[in-house]
């Protein structure tokens, strides 16, 4: 296949993400693997070349998609007016621009000029004050590429962790937690482990909703009401999949280790230990989704904007993951296609 055109968007101005931006595409070799099209402004990414001190990135500005050139670092203008900075800080400016870069980025890719998405961090507040009407970029991408299902997995060389629920309080996880809606986020997650990363016979765990899974319905009903009966229907179909089981002694243990993915039933029961065990090298991947959108596993930092301090290695990972997804999803349709068996890029855990 021709070589990729990944966009990039710069997130919050005001935040780490053009800083890890510039570090990821400052590396000597990644234009070897993709064509970038930054979405942003040429002024940011001179901002903070020049306030770190960085060596100088070759980049060059772009009118439109169609005068992209690869080899070459390509920015997409994405506003006129000057650009407003007030680091370390949310503003409505600030979510104003991550906004409108979002928003051109995701035009381009529903029109096929490019063929993924990494977004840089966000703000949940700047966002809110430039009246963006979505909790996060999972939702707002979910509604704008009309995606049936998607899914919020974080994943690192080691551990892949999907969730039933994002962003919601935990006053709400309970009554959100259904049966369908597990039913629903667990067959994009076996799907999204076949073709995004070929995984040929995926091993899934189910955690509970509720403490020790449950303890028998002692602490909550969920697990076999509904759960339970769900592991047991995936498994009469000849999927893998495992559980419901309680989330501290999973993780605690080794079980993780052998497993292809882990279904967990909300925000902080997953995302807290998949950034205690891949903090700084995970990436957000929305699955389920007809385009694939990665993104860095770390917020704004607005604690070290501007000090040179941010790690790029997510930021890099989110990179290496969306072209590897791409490529992935690609062979697999290929096979389909040509009426093959889908090629066996990835064995599951259980056959390693």
């Amino acid at each position: 296949m021709n070589k990729i055109k990944l966009g990039i968007t710069l997130g919050d101005v005001n935040g780490i993400g053009p800083e890890v931006v510039i570090k990821s595409l400052a590396e000597a070799t990644m234009l070897k693997y993709f064509t970038p099209v930054v979405y942003g402004h040429t002024k940011v990414l001179a901002h903070y070349l020049k306030l770190m001190e960085l060596r100088s990135l070759d980049y060059m500005a772009v009118s439109n998609i169609e005068s992209v050139a690869e080899g070459k670092i390509n920015v997409v203008n994405c506003w006129d007016e000057e650009t407003a900075f007030e680091m370390g800080k949310a503003t409505k400016q600030s979510g104003l621009y991550a906004f409108k870069a979002l928003e051109k980025a995701t035009e381009d890719l529903k029109a096929g000029h490019i063929d993924g998405l990494v977004t840089a961090p966000i703000n949940k507040h700047s966002m809110h004050l430039a009246d963006f009407p979505y909790p996060g970029h999972t939702e707002y991408l979910t509604d704008r590429l009309e995606g049936p299902s998607s899914l919020m997995m974080m994943c690192s060389d080691d551990l892949r962790v999907a969730l039933v629920t994002n962003h919601l309080s935990i006053a709400e996880v309970a009554t959100s937690v259904t049966k369908q809606a597990i039913q629903t986020k667990l067959k994009t997650l076996y799907t999204s482990l076949v073709e995004d990363f070929g995984v040929e016979k995926p091993v899934i765990a189910v955690l509970g909703l509720n403490p020790h899974a449950g303890d028998d319905g002692v602490i909550g009903s969920e697990e076999d009401d509904f759960i339970k009966p769900l592991v047991m229907d995936a498994k009469k179909q000849g999927k893998l999949v495992m559980g419901p089981y309680a989330a501290d002694g999973f993780f605690g243990s080794t079980q993780f280790t052998k497993v292809d993915a882990i279904l967990a039933m909300y925000h902080d029961q997953g995302l807290a230990p998949f950034k205690a065990l891949s903090f700084g090298k995970g990436v957000n991947l929305t699955a389920g989704l007809k385009y694939v959108r990665t993104s860095p596993d770390h917020g704004t930092g607005y604690d070290i904007v501007g000090q040179g301090k941010a790690d790029p290695s997510s930021m890099r990972a989110a990179i290496h993951l969306a072209i590897d997804t791409i490529r992935c999803r690609t062979q697999y349709h290929a096979d389909r296609e040509n009426k093959l068996q889908p090629t066996d890029r990835s064995r599951s855990k259980r056959e390693r």
